[in-house]
């Protein structure tokens, strides 16, 4: 794997691919940008850089495939060496080479060359990883055997490998290899499940990173219930959980068992980053729960915080049970204003009840940065709704007074904005 083994690999290509490829891999512009510390300290520069090269490669890659392809190589080669200077703390540039390797990677796999060109390209990228000090590229080892293209090659590789992660993971050794999982993705698809079995029961501590291998070795030989087992037995204090339960319910729902699968994975594998975006993950990929079950199912997960899921009872139209969680616990008054505010003219009882909502957890001192227009907006919704209704102003300015009457912290605030509209 040392460069002058590779370079002489690549001349042997019997039909002379390699140096073709060589010869015209000089047209490529993005190769001056992606110098060793080409950038300074900020991450939008290269982030663009990167989009641009990923453009390129793809322009290339609708007539000239293996072009494409030694040019994500390249590409890839020169990402960490280039990036080492920039500030990646706010993760933007890592979500954006994790895109690029996710975009080159099938560029690499439909090249069709042969073997010692691809072994020579493996080489050069596994020279990268060995190199990536920050690191940015260490997911490309995730995505090895998929590299390899066959099992001769994938097994190869897994040869190659499997003795320095034995070495890393002695007691006496407890060192870290940057190649291990390229060496578990090769073993996976190379078929050698039971040894990459073997191989992860002498990992120094159960790291769901390493035994999600596992747990594919054991699908891929129809052990499903073991391989649920095997996960449910990497968790631990540090684990990803969420990933765990993704998995595990993939594989219950692969085999047809939807029902276990919702019971016990739905929640917790279909997490997202808001609990209405949550509700809908569930709702889609199990259509025959009853959104209703589904939410009272999510509702009983999140003890306290039964507020938190009134936009998702909102959105499935169970309208009653979207105001009896907005009532039980805080509820965000910018949702609940702008539900008083849509459904002002359709479904005026609703908005009346999300607007006063709102004033009452504004009066109580939740909301984020709450201003007087705030205020006005859930009042013009009411008013509307009132209208709508049928019901007088005035009741609506009663139903105001009686709730500021309980002393909220935030009475004064309300009485400062509404005064005059409640006398």
């Amino acid at each position: 794997m040392k460069k002058d083994k590779r370079l002489e690999g690549g001349a042997q290509g019997g039909n002379g691919v390699t140096k073709a490829v060589e010869k015209k891999s000089n047209k490529w512009q993005f190769t001056a940008r992606f110098r060793r510390n080409a950038f300074g300290w900020r991450s939008d520069t290269p982030i663009q850089r990167i989009k641009e090269a990923l453009a390129e490669i793809k322009q290339a890659a609708r007539n000239e495939p293996i072009l494409a392809a030694e040019g994500a190589v390249l590409l890839l080669e020169k990402l960490s060496p280039a990036l080492e200077q920039v500030d990646s703390s706010s993760g933007a540039l890592g979500s954006m080479v994790n895109k690029a390797i996710k975009t080159l990677v099938p560029l690499i796999n439909k090249a069709q060359v042969e073997q010692s060109v691809r072994q020579q390209w493996l080489e050069r990228l596994f020279d990268a990883l060995q190199d990536d000090q920050i690191p940015y590229i260490e997911t490309l080892g995730e995505h090895w055997g998929e590299l390899c293209c066959t099992p001769t090659l994938a097994d190869k590789w897994a040869s190659d490998l499997v003795s320095t992660v034995e070495n890393a993971w002695k007691p006496e050794t407890q060192g870290y290899f940057n190649g291990t999982i390229a060496c578990l993705a090769s073993l996976l698809a190379a078929g050698k499940y039971e040894q990459l079995l073997a191989l992860l029961d002498r990992a120094p501590f159960k790291w769901w990173h390493y035994r999600r291998w596992g747990v594919q070795a054991l699908v891929a030989q129809d052990k499903n219930t073991e391989a649920i087992r095997y996960a449910e037995e990497s968790r631990g204090r540090n684990d990803p959980g969420r990933q765990i339960a993704q998995m595990c319910e993939a594989i219950l729902l692969s085999s047809g068992l939807t029902d276990e699968a919702y019971q016990r994975y739905a929640i917790e594998a279909n997490q997202a980053t808001t609990y209405l975006a949550s509700f809908r993950a569930i709702t889609k990929k199990y259509p025959n729960q009853q959104p209703e079950d589904v939410l009272r199912d999510l509702i009983a997960s999140t003890p306290g915080l039964e507020g938190k899921w009134f936009a998702a009872a909102k959105d499935a139209g169970l309208y009653d049970a979207a105001i009896q969680l907005s009532n039980t616990s805080p509820t965000d008054p910018h949702t609940l204003a702008r539900a008083a505010r849509d459904f002002a003219e359709t479904r005026s009882q609703f908005a009346l009840a999300c607007g006063l909502s709102a004033l009452r957890w504004i009066a109580l001192g939740y909301g984020y940065e709450i201003t007087s227009a705030d205020v006005l907006d859930v009042y013009a919704a009411l008013v509307l709704a009132a209208a709508n209704a049928g019901i007088e102003k005035g009741l609506i300015h009663a139903q105001i007074n009686q709730l500021l009457a309980t002393e909220p912290p935030n009475k004064d605030f309300l009485k400062k904005i509404l005064g005059q509209r409640l006398c």
